[in-house]
């Protein structure tokens, strides 16, 4: 602990401000994974769960504050595309989980990952900072009703005078104030003062599908539920090899954003890789170094402590689940949208008088949000990279495992086509 320059407290703090940025996970992830035909409340607490384990690992193996839980979009890539779009049940998608699982896992745990990291670029890992950055504001103006759909120009101006705008705004203003006076622990108390101010708003948020309590019965029919009988067909082995690509270099690209000590990458990387295994076991889609992260690691979040305390509370949520999903997105969206904006300023380390490594870079950071999808993003500007080198007779500066990197998310959005 003194050799990280940090105190108990404030590792706890850090972690209390991680929980309730990413709370929001225990109602929204089983919401998407019905759609599949998975049972709502087994889902539930396969997530919570899944959650506790991961954050345990990461913080006793790894020692890192990252907060690791079932991934959004990789979600919806598990209903929406493996089972709906390729007709797998969700028992053999949650076989295709615990294969991919073992595939990152066998990745992080070879010299690979090392081959990997060294040969991303510091343009391309700085860029991913800001993609992240960029993304997370997106999702806070989106969850604050800042922004909203349009079917004319994709994204609009949302109406500030509805009860979730003006929420936001005051949560906004309430929150910033706080971090601009360096108050301890200024964003856990802009979630409670905001939260508060929302009750006396009458700003209530939906909650559905939570009875008022539910028992562990829903869970036995996820627990170790996978099904390896379609591993014959290539539609598993395409889920299988999509996975695996999105679970390897979002979390790759997630921990060189997020990580303060970039020492504890390679165990970090290995916890995350241990972590998608039990969510294949448990009964949900592949958890994932989530961006709120961010908010415990900006709060002083250096240590394991920080992702333990965040298992701690997750466990007790079991019994708190239907309370925890009540606090509103106006609470949480402003701390989306600060964290994202001090992410961005990584900027200033991309070289943008170098056109090879400022284009590549600037893929990443515009198409991470826009495609509302971290991997995506990264797919585009590790794909540009290489291409953009050959075309200006720079090719030596590419490493091989670049070229390998590049062609296997070519190959990857070929397959989304064939599928």
């Amino acid at each position: 602990m003194e050799q990280n320059q940090v105190s108990l407290k404030k590792e706890v703090l850090a972690g209390i401000t991680s929980f309730f940025t990413i709370a929001y996970i225990i109602v929204v992830n089983p919401l998407i994974l019905a759609d599949a035909g998975m049972p709502y409340e087994g889902v539930v607490l396969a997530t919570i769960l899944t959650s506790v384990v991961g954050c345990l690992i990461m913080g006793l193996y790894a020692k890192a504050p990252i907060v690791l839980t079932p991934g959004m979009g990789v979600n919806a890539f598990f209903t929406y595309t493996i089972v709906q779009g390729m007709n797998l049940s969700w028992q053999e998608a949650l076989a295709a989980v615990v294969m991919s699982g073992i595939f990152f896992l066998i990745a992080a745990s070879t010299p690979l990952k090392d081959i990997l990291s060294k040969s991303i670029p510091q343009s391309l890992k700085h860029s991913i900072t800001v993609g992240i950055g960029l993304f997370l504001t997106f999702i806070g103006l989106q969850k604050g009703g800042i922004i909203e759909a349009s079917s004319a120009t994709f994204v609009k101006l949302g109406h500030l005078d509805r009860p979730d705008a003006i929420l936001t705004v005051i949560g906004l203003s309430v929150t910033l104030a706080l971090f601009l006076k360096n108050v301890k622990g200024s964003f856990l108390i802009g979630i409670a003062l905001t939260t508060l101010i929302g009750f006396f708003m009458g700003h209530t948020q939906e909650v559905k599908g939570m009875s008022d309590g539910f028992s562990f019965k829903p869970f036995g029919e996820l627990f170790f539920a996978f099904d390896f009988s379609g591993i014959t067909e290539l539609s598993f082995w395409i889920a299988t090899f999509s996975l695996t690509m999105i679970i390897t270099f979002e979390n790759m690209g997630l921990l060189y954003g997020l990580l303060p000590d970039q020492e504890k990458f390679p165990k970090a990387f290995q916890a995350n890789a241990a972590s998608s295994i039990v969510s294949g076991l448990f009964g949900t889609s592949p958890t994932i170094s989530t961006v709120e992260s961010a908010s415990g690691i900006q709060e002083g979040g250096r240590t394991g402590i920080t992702s333990i305390t965040v298992a701690v509370l997750f466990f007790l949520s079991m019994f708190a689940a239907p309370f925890i999903a009540y606090i509103p997105d106006g609470a949480i969206a402003p701390i989306l949208i600060i964290i994202g904006g001090l992410m961005v300023q990584q900027i200033q380390h991309i070289p943008f008088a170098d056109f090879t490594e400022m284009f590549p870079a600037f893929l990443i950071i515009a198409l991470i949000p826009l495609t509302y999808s971290i991997v995506d993003g990264l797919a585009f500007g590790f794909i540009a990279y290489p291409l953009v080198k050959w075309m200006s007779g720079q090719k030596k500066q590419v490493t091989a495992p670049m070229y390998v990197i590049a062609f296997l998310f070519f190959m990857n959005f070929i397959l989304h086509t064939i599928v």
